[in-house]
């Protein structure tokens, strides 16, 4: 056990090995049945004479703290009192601004039906394939030098593979030098927040829209201003005149679906280069497309360079893989760069080199078709059994992507109250009244089908049936 011990000039060294070690177990830094150093070798570590270290372990023997077997050493004796924290009293205390910031979502424990957007089936995920690779990136030889941290954009192979893999499949254009690796599109806004803007500027986001985007951005000073959406996506007519950036999600709006038309997605253009405005483009999950036309994105679109596009892996692969990533324009290279330097340096080289690799060999786009057909079928039977079981209390948005799908309660209907009751039954769903910013918001369910199964589905909705049924009766009453 390697314990540390430090000793302040030359008085009562007994005494402050005696404290030191004592505090250690009453902290838990030292827990009950771990081995000590042998009086031998601390004493030669510390260039003291073995006695002194002795007599502070005989104390602590006395006191009840070690105990020493013959033959085996000297060990940490059960205290029975819990692990002490920091001090408890401090004069340092947060900014009022963090009293206001609480986990989103809240946890949902006993869930059985699990409903939640966002969540991709990890069953899917070709587990032999990645652990393949990441045994194979495990090595000296690939991770390279060990003194060498990394480039703070990412691996060069990695910036590289995303590159042609959004520029295929979304018809991205960017080569590797215009990505930024990140840990998902939430530390992509922290960047773009850091790099472009100041405390106090105005940004708007989609009404509604994804709490958490609207928590970092209340986080760093910004004042955050919900824009309504409609049929079309995000209302251009309805943006502030003092916005400083818009951040939008145009390929499938989060969380009611629809994609922003292509006249909407031109004007948003056109009303940001006439005010020099700066537009965060997140395409969270259109790899999952069932129908209809692709989308092109904004950043296709964009003839000015001031669309910055941001997207993640996480809902394709597993969300405990947390790598995403930034495309940004040339005049934008150094700051993201010097911005991700700054922060956290860089990501998990093991995990860039395996993920780099996983797209090269062909299996994220594997992995993405089989996947997609399974996600296809489970949103065939959302939108058919939401349609069919709630009758006309349940209005399902028309969307032909992603992991998830809304669908609007009557006006007044109490959508928290249905999903809180629909969880004492063991279905686990978001509210659409969870995601409104400033606007009223509108009552209805948002059904993520990434993690539960056909069968589930079936099971979970017409269960949730009767408790809507419920709720619309007690709404009558």
């Amino acid at each position: 056990m390697d314990v540390h011990v430090s000793l302040v000039g030359r008085r009562d060294l007994a005494g402050q090995i005696y404290a030191q070690l004592r505090a250690a177990i009453l902290d838990g830094r030292l827990r009950a049945g771990e081995a000590l150093p042998p009086t031998r070798e601390l004493a030669r570590r510390l260039a003291i004479s073995r006695n002194t270290v002795g007599v502070a372990y005989d104390r602590l023997a006395a006191e009840g703290f070690l105990t020493s077997r013959v033959g085996a050493g000297t060990f940490v004796r059960e205290t029975g009192s819990a692990a002490r924290g920091a001090p408890a009293a401090s004069p340092l205390r947060p900014r009022a601004r963090w009293d206001e910031v609480s986990a989103w979502p809240a946890p949902m424990p006993g869930i059985r039906w699990d409903f939640r957007a966002g969540l991709p089936d990890t069953a899917l995920f070709p587990y032999e394939a990645w652990r393949r690779i990441m045994s194979g990136v495990l090595r000296p030889s690939v991770l390279g030098d060990p003194g060498a941290a990394g480039d703070p954009a990412g691996l060069p192979a990695l910036r590289e593979a995303i590159a042609r893999h959004i520029g295929v499949s979304r018809a991205v254009r960017a080569n590797g030098r215009d990505i930024v690796v990140t840990s998902g599109v939430q530390q992509a806004l922290d960047l773009i927040v850091r790099v472009l803007l100041e405390p106090g500027d105005v940004v708007a986001v989609e009404d509604p829209g994804y709490p958490p985007v609207r928590m970092l951005l209340a986080a760093a000073g910004m004042r955050v201003r919900g824009v309504p959406v409609d049929a079309e996506g995000l209302r251009v007519d309805a943006l502030p005149g003092d916005a400083r950036a818009v951040y939008v999600t145009p390929s499938h709006q989060f969380p009611l679906g629809m994609p922003m038309s292509l006249p909407r997605r031109r004007a948003l253009l056109d009303w940001a280069r006439r005010r020099d405005v700066v537009i965060v483009e997140d395409d969270y999950d259109t790899e999952y497309r069932y129908g209809g036309r692709p989308i092109e994105p904004l950043q296709s679109l964009d003839e000015d360079g001031r669309v910055l596009y941001t997207g993640t892996f996480s809902k394709i692969m597993r969300p405990v893989l947390r790598l995403g990533f930034l495309v940004a324009p040339p005049s934008l290279h150094r700051a993201f760069r010097m911005a991700r330097y700054v922060s956290s340096w860089h990501a998990e080289p093991p995990a860039q080199a395996a993920l780099a690799r996983f797209i090269d060999e062909g299996l994220l786009a594997r992995h993405i078709r089989r996947s997609r057909r399974e996600y296809r079928a489970r949103h065939e039977r959302v939108a058919e059994l939401a349609g069919s079981l709630f009758g006309d209390r349940l209005a399902v948005v028309p969307a032909e992507a992603g992991l998830h799908l809304s669908a609007t309660l009557p006006p007044g209907t109490d959508d928290a109250a249905i999903a809180a009751k629909a969880l004492e039954a063991g279905i686990g769903l978001f509210a659409l009244s969870e995601f409104a910013v400033t606007g009223p918001a509108v009552p209805g369910l948002v059904f993520g089908y990434g993690a539960v199964t056909l069968p589930a589905i079936d099971t979970g909705l017409r269960r949730l049936g009767g408790i809507v049924a419920g709720a619309a009766g007690a709404g009558r009453g």
